[in-house]
């Protein structure tokens, strides 16, 4: 209100000269419009940066606005590849939505396991792939022998002489010498003689003589020994019960059955025999189809067989849950006056492991992460009763990841259940809680 009276007064002044002792100085009435003049321009500024804002303003909006758009019209991430020699798990690329990679027995993974749709329709992590365990990197094989690798296992060829799946194992030679007194062969000739055998059968054999410079000797077949003082016969040696189970290894990775001159590896059923005859790869009833599982049901490979599973989203009071993925339920959103729906899990991801027989531990067996964290702590910790607690536990790895370990054996068969829940807290205020149920199949063999 200072420069409407001012100018008003100036006016005033100028019209009425005879009133001029009681207008203000010249140099008073100087100062007062320069003031004058700085309140505008100041008013001028400040109205020039208002304006600059409310355009600063519109511009995000429309830009926001325009993201939008472009979100509405393509709200899912790029579709990810099935690694060679894997799996996937997960069909919806939407955003919030995870997708996770298993590698085929055999293989390990090299990448990221679980990738989540983010906002910015990108994938999280790296490009999975599935990469051959080289079994024959250790130099598994003794005494020359040659290692070949193979899927989840590997196999020896062993250097003339030696046998046992390491090749760990001298094959026996067995001779015996006699001197023949009444050869009438002259010192500087040889003669090749058979000897009656005093049995016959698969399992004995005549043995093979020849004299030498009066001396006889007698060898038998690879597989075959001269049975005590008779030199003439050669009894089947039985492989499985000398080497099988000696301390130097098995022939067999499985059992043994002992032939007429050899020895031969059997594996159980869901298993099929390896090229070198003594070990045994597992048979996927998966992806060979040969299961017996419905339409509804998902296949799960084990070592030596298969389990059929089906995955139901829980029924929680308070609480509705929608599957969302064919591993995956979300709960749908709570009303906001409802507290007791809020205190419900967010969502269930369901996990299937099969391991074999007398697993050494401790090890990691499965990891969870946060896709976006919300709030300042993350908290992870294991539900379930004692029986869980004497094979699990759960620790943190880093901020945002917390990793199920296995801690003692298991014996197979078996089937453990473990919960894993990871917590979002706010000043110790939980703002959301995710469980991820894992499911162990250990079979009842040690490969």
């Amino acid at each position: 209100m200072i420069a409407p009276i001012v100018i008003t007064l100036l006016c005033f002044c100028s019209l009425h000269p005879t009133f001029g002792q009681d207008c203000p100085g010249r140099q008073e009435l100087h100062g007062s419009l320069k003031q004058v003049q700085k309140l505008l321009s100041a008013h001028e500024a400040t109205y020039m940066q208002s304006l600059r804002n409310l355009k600063k303003k519109i511009n995000l909006l429309q830009s926001s606005a325009g993201k939008q758009s472009t979100r509405a019209t393509n709200s899912t991430c790029p579709k990810l590849d099935v690694p060679i020699n894997g799996r996937k798990l997960g069909k919806s690329h939407s955003v919030g939505h995870e997708v996770h990679v298993l590698c085929d027995p055999g293989y390990e993974l090299v990448g990221t396991e679980s990738r989540f749709c983010q906002e910015s329709l990108s994938w999280s992590g790296h490009q999975a792939t599935c990469r051959d365990i080289n079994e024959c990197a250790s130099s598994p094989c003794l005494n020359a022998g040659t290692c070949v690798d193979e899927v989840n296992q590997f196999s020896c060829i062993c250097a003339k002489g030696w046998t046992g799946a390491t090749c760990q194992s001298p094959l026996p030679t067995f001779f015996v010498t006699m001197t023949n007194t009444s050869a009438a062969t002259s010192p500087a000739t040889a003669a090749a003689v058979t000897l009656p055998a005093a049995t016959t059968g698969p399992f004995v054999r005549p043995s093979r003589c020849s004299i030498i410079q009066g001396t006889t000797h007698c060898t038998c077949e690879a597989g075959y020994t001269i049975s005590g003082r008779d030199s003439n016969t050669c009894t089947d040696i039985d492989e499985c019960e000398l080497f099988h189970n000696g301390q130097a290894g098995k022939l067999c990775l499985h059992s043994c059955v002992n032939t007429a001159g050899g020895y031969r590896c059997t594996c159980p059923v869901g298993y099929n025999g390896t090229r070198d005859g003594r070990s045994c790869k597992d048979i996927d009833e998966c992806a060979t189809r040969q299961n017996n599982c419905t339409k509804d049901q998902m296949c799960i490979n084990t070592y030596g067989g298969f389990q059929c599973v089906r995955v139901d989203c829980p029924k929680i009071p308070h609480a509705t849950y929608v599957k969302t993925s064919p591993m995956r339920c979300e709960r749908n959103p709570c009303p906001l006056d409802n507290k007791a729906c809020s205190q419900t899990p967010n969502s269930f991801s369901y996990h299937y492991l099969a391991v074999v027989s007398n697993l050494s531990a401790p090890r990691v067996m499965f990891r969870v992460s946060a896709l976006r964290p919300i709030g300042d702590t993350l908290r992870f910790s294991l539900l379930g009763g004692r029986l869980t607690r004497r094979h699990f536990t759960v620790q943190r790895s880093d901020r945002l990841t917390g990793q199920l370990m296995l801690v003692s054996p298991v014996q197979g068969p078996a089937t453990l259940e473990a919960d894993v829940e990871m917590s979002e807290l706010e000043r110790r205020v939980q703002l959301g809680r995710y469980i991820t149920k894992v499911t162990m199949f250990v079979s009842q063999y040690e490969f």
